[in-house]
């Protein structure tokens, strides 16, 4: 495939009982109560992941020895609509350095009514990773990728 092609993006949407600024203040504030915490790329067990709510910021995880993961960097936040993100994990499940060779991930919040959220997620940019680029998309694409982390936000919003 010629690389210069954009490819198509992954997308995966949830709608949750609760009014918008609610959602967006759990997914953000609560990311790492429904993060997988095998989803680590630690030599360690994960203590917490760390979602910085600013552009600038970071999405990280941290060790139960201090150690830290930066995996994602904050591109747009606006609250309570939308939030862009870099995905920082090259195609060996490593970290990727340069911010050229990241894909991206947005997710945008849809008030339907007062007290239902609609959340769509959308990683995109996968041609940015260069060859292997398909592992990244598979991995986030599949059952245990973003859509256990919509499945699994949605349940953190229903327990409350």
């Amino acid at each position: 495939m010629n690389t210069n092609q954009a490819l198509p993006p992954v997308r995966h949407s949830v709608v949750v009982e609760a009014p918008i600024a609610r959602a967006f203040k759990v997914f953000t504030e609560d990311f790492g109560r429904f993060k997988p915490r095998e989803h680590n790329l630690l030599a360690v067990p994960l203590a917490e992941t760390v979602f910085e709510p600013r552009v600038g910021g970071h999405v990280y995880d941290r060790g139960v020895d201090g150690s830290e993961c930066h995996w994602a960097r904050v591109l747009a936040y606006e609250p309570p609509n939308r939030v862009l993100l870099s995905w920082d994990i090259n195609p060996q499940w490593q970290i990727e350095t340069d911010p050229e060779r990241a894909s991206e991930w947005e997710v945008r919040f849809t008030a339907e009514t007062d007290n239902r959220t609609r959340i769509d997620l959308e990683h995109r940019k996968f041609e940015r990773h260069g060859e292997g680029w398909k592992s990244v998309r598979n991995g986030v694409g599949s059952d245990q990728g973003w859509p256990l982390y919509l499945q699994r936000f949605r349940e953190l919003l229903t327990d409350r």
